[in-house]
């Protein structure tokens, strides 16, 4: 209704009675145009409000931790937490919105980024995903043994859930450098024990993850030192199963 309004009152004036000077007539046009190029630059401001917002959005950030930092104590003191989630976790995070700036990443899931990269942009976007899936593996009231399903795979393979920790412990334990130790759902519902090193994922296997311990040194060298069966026993205080068992039934985690 505005722009018909202006074009009216143009029209009028380009049409008058002879009265208006070409000065004025000029003058009209002028502001007709100033009008129209005021509309324009009001919608490109929008777009471009609204893209750099966008852009926004893309960029990824650190994952909370799902209970308090300090609510693994004294298992895994809050300070290792502190370090372990808010400094290493946090830095690949880091590292990956930097890779990822102008690349077909950017604007992947997560997921889709492990499963299509390669190099630095696999390793960074591993790492988070891995730590937020291990940082959902414990809870502060965790512990105890696995229950139904769950538990009858696992009396399946290893005979007993004292075998299968006893089985798990000894992987993580021997896990050469850094890396992931993983209970694993196969394809034919069956369980197994996996070690990956470095930022090794199940994500990149037929594999389903259902629960995993982290043995590269930073998750463990403040509250033990280099005694890393002590870091893994102490593990088996805060798993929690409730999660775990989800994982095996097949629910989808994201990062």
């Amino acid at each position: 209704m505005a722009c018909r309004a202006s074009c009216a009152s143009l029209q009028c004036r380009i049409e008058g009675d002879g009265k208006h000077s070409l000065v004025q007539y000029l003058n009209a046009v002028v502001q007709h145009v100033l009008w129209l190029a005021g509309g324009i630059g009001a919608v490109c401001l929008l777009l471009n409000h609204n893209f750099n917002h966008e852009e926004t959005k893309m960029e990824r950030t650190l994952p909370p931790l799902p209970y308090a930092i300090d609510a693994l104590a004294p298992a895994y003191s809050q300070e290792t937490l502190e370090f372990h989630h808010g400094k290493h976790h946090n830095a690949y995070v880091v590292k990956l919105n930097e890779l990822q700036a102008g690349t077909e990443f950017e604007n992947m899931e997560l997921e889709d980024v492990i499963k299509k990269s390669s190099g630095g942009i696999y390793n960074q976007a591993a790492q988070i995903w891995n730590h937020t899936f291990f940082w959902n593996c414990m809870a502060p009231n965790g512990g105890a043994e696995p229950t139904g399903a769950l538990a009858d795979a696992i009396n399946k393979k290893w005979g007993s859930y004292a075998d299968f920790k006893k089985a798990f412990v000894a992987s993580a334990v021997g896990n050469f450098g850094s890396g992931w130790t993983w209970l694993v759902k196969k394809a034919d519902g069956s369980v197994d024990i996996v070690n990956m090193g470095a930022a090794g994922t199940p994500l990149t296997t037929g594999d389903k993850a259902v629960l995993t311990v982290d043995v590269w040194e930073h998750a463990y060298y403040i509250d033990y030192r280099n005694v890393r069966p002590k870091y893994v026993e102490a593990f088996w205080n805060l798993v929690n199963w409730k999660f775990v068992a989800e994982q095996f039934e097949g629910k989808t985690f994201t990062a």
